[in-house]
């Protein structure tokens, strides 16, 4: 829980100017179908994909999140659900991690492992680079600057190489992951994001934040070899392609859809309402058949699709998460298990696939994105090399009011999400207060207020909601000592405040269309 402080007043102010980026990073899913063979005492399964998986959940099994406040990333133990600690890549966000002579990482945000379970590929996506983490001793083997928003990539099937997508440079950057350093750009088209990898290693396929496309890519000649168009969206914050590489999944966060496309045939076969905030795809084999588990921010929930390769996936349950923003999610290696993390709650859901119900709840660093599963990462009982940082530090969910006075919190009917929610954690000796607005009138320009206990009101900041009445990240950093956080609105945006916005999106991200904002490219809130 955050401290209520005795004084307010705004410290700093940092607003998304529209709907902000989306993120967290997935390989190629493994099959736990395949017959098991025997490697250190434990029993194993070997995929299509190469990647071998523990036949059960184990304590030498590792589960990651990405943590984009604490820039750290935490390591858990799934034998026991129990958070061992987090390998810390930066400062916690503010404090030093603004001051010019700053060098360590900022947003920290995707996540990849490699194909033996002996590396981790971590992005951190404001200051654009690439750490290769050793998983046994948690400590970094070597660290590469990037292009420009890099977001998510996937290591080689040899993983001598980490492929990452630069949302602001429209290339992929591939890294040495043995050694660090680049060896080269790729460029693959207006804004990739993630990058995935067909299970014979041979074709990369990258979704987009700015074409309803997906681009494959032949990972020897590092050329385009075809396009798939025809999206449900532009805008594509994640994607997962199936362990038999016949499908991919992409999801697409603004719209709330999510494409399903057959590889084979190149072609969508379906789009799916699922809902706003929609972020992360899995793919999961488990003892009743073979889905796809989903995660919908907005609404709190993971959705579960039974898979139907060629037609349109059935909707099984909705399964109501503990926590706020579910964002990444990734299962154990026999299947039996999905772990979620939850955004705004600082926390991961471990779901049982037999029930699709939550069965625990581990509290891990600030703010997660990207989630993996790593089968036989490192000796059992090891804890080496890990700190506290981000770890104690929870989040907490604030009532909100709309400027007609009525509360903005409670979920709409329809599938519609939030009008308004906040949440405030403890950082650096402020509180970070996160604003989410959707549905609002469009391109107006709002006031947000601390609500004291005896009603009185301490301004926090303004900010302008986009051509559909969302603002999907506003931050400002405050002693916040409120009961709630309430809205006044300032009427339509100025045209010198949109011309500022659209400033804002051309310099960010040069020969972009009006459809990313400059948030998309700040801290992502995507994956």
């Amino acid at each position: 829980m955050f401290s209520i402080k005795k004084t307010a007043g705004a410290a700093a102010v940092l607003t998304g100017v529209g709907a902000a980026a989306l993120g967290v990073v997935s390989l190629a899913q493994a099959d736990p179908s395949h017959p098991a063979t025997a490697r250190g005492g434990a029993a194993k399964t070997t995929a299509g994909d190469g990647t071998s998986v523990s036949a059960r959940v184990s304590g030498r099994d590792r589960v990651y999140t990405a943590d984009q406040i604490s820039n750290t990333v935490t390591v858990m133990d799934p034998s026991t659900n129990r958070t061992l600690g987090t390998i810390a890549l930066g400062a916690q966000r503010l404090g030093a991690t603004l001051g010019p002579q700053y060098t360590d990482n900022v947003g920290v945000h995707g996540l990849a492992f490699s194909r033996d379970d002996k590396r981790l590929g971590v992005v951190s996506v404001t200051s654009n680079t690439v750490d290769i983490i050793d998983t046994a001793t948690n400590k970094v083997i070597n660290e590469t600057d990037v292009g420009r928003a890099a977001h998510e990539g996937t290591f080689t099937a040899d993983g001598k190489q980490f492929w990452v997508a630069d949302r602001g440079r429209d290339t992929i950057t591939v890294v040495d992951a043995v050694h660090g350093g680049v060896i080269r750009t790729i460029k693959v088209g207006p804004g990739p994001s993630k990058v995935v990898l067909s299970p014979d290693g041979r074709t990369a396929y990258i979704n987009h934040i700015s074409a309803p496309e997906i681009t494959a890519v032949d990972v020897t000649s590092h050329k385009v070899v075809h396009t798939i168009k025809g999206l449900g969206d532009a805008f594509s914050s994640d994607e997962s392609i199936s362990p038999d590489g016949t499908e991919l999944w992409a999801a697409h966060k603004r719209a709330g859809l999510t494409s399903v496309i057959d590889l084979e045939h190149r072609e969508v076969t379906a789009v799916l309402k699922t809902g706003p905030d929609t972020n992360h795809p899995n793919f999961a084999n488990t003892a009743h058949g073979s889905f796809v588990y989903l995660t919908v921010g907005g609404l709190d929930e993971t959705l579960v699709y039974r898979r139907d390769p060629g037609g349109t996936p059935e909707l099984v349950t909705r399964v109501h998460d503990t926590g706020h923003a579910p964002h990444g999610l990734w299962p154990s290696g026999d299947g039996t298990r999905v772990y979620v993390g939850m955004e705004k709650s600082d926390a991961v859901d471990v779901i049982d696939t037999a029930t699709n119900k939550v069965i625990d709840t581990v509290a891990v660093g600030q703010e997660p994105q990207a989630l993996v599963y790593v089968p036989n990462a490192a000796p059992a009982g090891s804890a080496a090399n890990l700190g506290r940082q981000g770890l104690g530090d929870a989040p907490h969910n604030v009532p909100t009011s709309l400027p007609d006075g009525t509360a903005g919190e409670p979920m709409r009917p329809g599938d519609k999400g939030r009008r308004l929610e906040a949440t405030v954690r403890p950082v650096s000796g402020l509180d970070m207060i996160q604003l989410q607005a959707r549905g609002l009138r469009p391109t107006t320009t709002y006031r947000a207020y601390a609500v004291q206990k005896d009603g009185s009101k301490v301004p926090l900041l303004s900010f302008t909601t986009d051509s559909s009445g969302n603002a999907a990240q506003v931050l400002a950093f405050a002693d916040f000592t409120g009961v709630r956080i309430s809205l006044t609105s300032e009427g339509r945006a100025t045209p010198q405040t949109l011309a500022r916005m659209s400033a804002a999106v051309a310099s960010m991200h040069p020969g972009s269309d009006s459809a990313v904002e400059a948030a998309d490219l700040l801290y992502c809130d995507c994956c």
